[in-house]
């Protein structure tokens, strides 16, 4: 029987676990057998003799002035029959025939150092590598589980799901392969270690092989956003202003950059230069493509809106949107991206909007109207400023009390509403008027001198915008009608 010991041994060795491990869970399989085949509520406890490899099973009582539970108790006159030094509160064992438990203990022996196994061989893989998680390893393709890879990480195997893998390759058995850790789990379908080839921190270490400056820390990765076997943007920052950060991991002629896409399969790789402003990071962030402006909406919901010549709105896109979801990955930021042509309709919808919505004619009351004549607007059913700019001259004159000069300072108040949306030309911003209509000898005027067709209202100057869109006919010499 002492080759029962012998054999824990070795396993235990082979399975780097300590040996004691294995004889608890042979000593509790066979406690689980004797409690089954005794059908007794009696304290039982295992002992394992080293010499003789055997388990021995003791009933224990404890030894009690007054026994008030014969199973576990003993008195203290019965127990010095067996212990003539027995007192109050020691134990007295008796052993237990074991040879009858026979093979089922035998089975159940096996099952729980099976188990016992397991789950110390789980443990030690758990202690040994969830401190490496993030770091490069070589492996060697084992045997191919459906859609996942087994691989072969030296003490162990670790698992390769198809999540983790790279749309561009495919491996066969012996393939040696370098993956990155990506997590150790103690539990669930598959415990183990989980290896990627998709995950972003296997090109940060394969930059961090290739390029001495990051081993060295002169050039640091600040960030990596990665759509696997597709595109990877780095961003990188030097640490010494001689040391080109973008140039350093690109290498002579492109050599260290061409052989970490070499490693990924031909993965298109950009690397960009960091920049602790969000605009500047941003401008980098979205190359190939040019960038107009980067306007920051909310800073602290961390929200931005780039605007890009029309010519390069699908580059700064990119395939499927890819550019920009990886631009905003690596900054952390959303981006929304409009190219000029949309961002003027955008202007021009808003300004629509307002329109539709409706100013009340009371705001033309800080544009020099007086109340008088807004109240009398009010009462012939003229509410908003639009309907107003809508209106000829000869129908606000059919409004009692209103004149040809008030119709002039009406027109005066509703150009000097309009100008002040800057954002879009004066001319744009006054176009539902249609006593505008009446002017063109002005702007003809003022083409003749060499302006701008459109001037805006910052060109006008100050009340120029509001003289130039409001300038009325020439004063009439006859009565209304002439007009």
């Amino acid at each position: 029987m002492g080759t029962i010991y012998q054999s824990i041994e070795i396993l235990s060795k082979e399975k780097g676990i300590d040996p004691q491990i294995v004889i608890d869970a042979v000593k509790d399989a066979m406690l689980v057998a004797a409690r089954k085949h005794y059908h007794t509520n009696e304290d039982l406890v295992a002992e394992f003799d080293e010499q003789t490899g055997a388990i021995l099973i003791f009933a224990v009582k404890k030894v009690v002035e007054t026994v008030e539970d014969p199973v576990t108790q003993i008195s203290v006159e019965e127990a010095r029959r067996y212990d003539p030094s027995a007192e109050p509160g020691a134990e007295i064992r008796f052993p237990k025939p074991t040879e009858m438990l026979g093979r089922i203990s035998a089975q159940t022996a096996k099952q729980v150092i099976l188990q016992k196994v397991r789950e110390a061989e789980r443990e030690t893989i758990y202690q040994e590598y969830s401190g490496r998680v993030g770091e490069l390893i070589n492996c060697t393709v084992k045997r191919i589980e459906g859609q996942d890879l087994v691989v072969d990480i030296g003490k162990t195997e670790a698992r390769l799901p198809k999540k983790e893998q790279s749309k561009l390759e495919s491996f066969s058995v012996g393939d040696r392969v370098r993956c990155v850790i990506r997590s150790v789990e103690k539990t669930g379908k598959n415990p183990g270690v989980v290896v990627s080839r998709a995950a972003p921190e296997l090109v940060v270490r394969l930059f961090e092989q290739e390029v001495p400056e990051i081993y060295d820390n002169t050039v640091v990765i600040k960030g990596c956003a990665r759509e696997a076997g597709e595109r990877t943007k780095i961003a990188v920052q030097s640490r010494d202003r001689d040391v080109d950060s973008v140039g350093a991991c690109v290498g002579m002629k492109g050599m260290r950059v061409q052989s970490i896409i070499r490693e990924l399969r031909g993965e298109k790789i950009d690397i960009i230069e960091y920049s602790d402003d969000p605009v500047t990071f941003a401008t980098h962030a979205l190359s190939p493509a040019k960038i107009s402006r980067v306007s920051i909406i909310d800073s602290a919901e961390k929200h931005m809106e780039v605007i890009v010549d029309d010519s390069q709105l699908s580059l700064a896109i990119g395939k499927k949107g890819q550019n920009v979801r990886l631009a905003a990955k690596l900054l952390g930021w959303r981006i929304d991206i409009k190219s000029e042509e949309e961002k003027r309709q955008e202007v021009e919808s808003q300004m629509a909007a307002l329109a539709v919505a409706g100013a009340p004619v009371s705001v033309l009351v800080d544009h020099g109207l007086s109340e008088k004549v807004v109240e009398k607007l009010l009462e012939s059913g003229v509410g908003t400023v639009e309907k107003l700019g809508g209106m000829t001259p000869e129908q606000l004159e059919e409004i009692q009390g209103i004149g040809p000069k008030t119709v002039g300072t009406i027109q005066m108040a509703v150009n000097s509403y309009y100008a002040q949306y800057e954002d879009v030309p004066a001319q744009e911003a006054a176009a539902p008027e249609a006593a505008l209509e009446e002017v063109p000898p002005f702007y003809e005027g003022e083409n003749a001198t060499g302006a701008e067709e459109s001037p805006t209202v910052a060109e006008a100057g100050p009340g120029g915008a509001e003289d130039a869109l409001a300038t009325p006919e020439p004063e009439p010499t006859g009565s209304p009608e002439s007009e």
